[in-house]
């Protein structure tokens, strides 16, 4: 751009309301709202008003561009070998999509309304009745295990789960406590009891859905050992865990949650809290402890009985003392 002249160092360009606002619409490329900012020619009869309106015309086309080159949020569906790939405008055109109303969401903690298809039409024509589990990925790296058993009871009487949709030109509210939305997509449940759905099992901010192994499969270090009884503590224990922790906490290793710390490596919680202290962690971990960008919610009674919470604990105390023992052995 030689011949341009020098380029404009906008003076107060941070004081000036209207400059302001034209680089909160720009605001997602800073550099290349600087860059053009300094296209601007800087010369005598440049001056005032006529100055400020070249730097306005500016970060309004970064704005643009910057808008003519975000891609639209999709969802992608991986089913062997088959990769199906949905965006919102064409899941709210679908004759299938409709009004659904959610009477007590998980993530809302209230009534919604959403628009939504059923997530079972999304996955037609797939062998899902061969399938053990169906992975649901995050933008935020919430990754959780959806049984396939769970979703097919949906043909049965069960609980049915449904695909909602956020309408860009009409963008849910902020969750609460958070600034985005459960956005773009959520999977949510209509009579969540029937299957006994789970807090965990209502994935919002959804990327991805994929066939995978069952989790005890695909991570032998996160099963118990084999010689425990079907009705152990620590056996039930795994199966909250999977549910409830695996999302967000790794277990030696095993999971694809990267939000938590692993609860076995390098050590378990169990070895260095009190049982009152995990308690109070799991049923309100603010009680413990605070920072801006805390994530771990608590589980109330009704979403996590005592029962549960006491296999869960037997589970953590016995993965620690089996990481230990196979420590001591691969040691000789």
């Amino acid at each position: 751009m030689a011949g341009l002249g020098p380029a404009i160092r906008v003076p107060g360009a941070g004081r000036d309301p209207a400059i302001s606002r034209a680089a909160e619409i720009a605001g997602s490329s800073p550099a290349m709202t600087k860059q053009l900012i300094e296209l601007v020619p800087s010369s005598p009869g440049v001056r005032g008003l006529w100055r400020r309106a070249l730097c306005f015309s500016a970060l309004l086309l970064a704005a643009l561009l910057n808008r003519a080159g975000a891609a639209e949020p999709e969802l992608r569906v991986a089913f062997g070998t088959e990769l199906r790939r949905f965006d919102a405008a064409t899941l709210l055109a679908r004759p299938d999509a409709r009004t659904i109303t959610v009477p007590d969401d998980v993530a809302y903690r209230r009534e919604m309304r959403f628009r939504a298809v059923p997530l079972l039409a999304l996955l037609d024509g797939l062998p899902l009745e061969g399938a053990d589990t169906l992975e649901t990925r995050a933008t935020d790296g919430f990754v959780s295990q959806l049984p396939m058993s769970l979703v097919l009871r949906a043909k049965s009487g069960g609980s049915v789960p449904w695909l909602a949709i956020e309408d860009p030109g009409a963008p849910w509210p902020p969750l609460p406590g958070k600034s985005d939305s459960a956005g773009p997509f959520y999977v949510v449940w209509l009579d969540p009891g029937r299957s006994h759905v789970r807090q965990e099992q209502w994935p919002y901010a959804l990327a991805a859905l994929t066939e995978v192994e069952a989790p005890a499969r695909r991570w032998p270090q996160i099963a118990v050992d084999l010689g425990l009884g079907p009705n152990a503590a620590a056996r039930h224990g795994q199966e909250v865990y999977i549910v409830q922790c695996l999302p967000c906490h790794r277990m030696r290793g095993g999971g694809e949650g990267d939000m938590g710390p692993d609860l076995a490596l390098p050590q378990s919680p169990t070895e260095y809290m009190t049982r009152a202290g995990l308690v109070a962690q799991i049923r309100d971990p603010k009680s413990l402890r605070r920072w801006p960008d805390q994530k771990m919610p608590g589980f109330s009674e009704a979403a996590l009985p005592a029962k549960e919470v006491d296999a869960l604990i037997a589970y953590l105390r016995h993965m620690a003392h089996r990481r230990d023992v196979e420590a001591a052995r691969g040691a000789r």
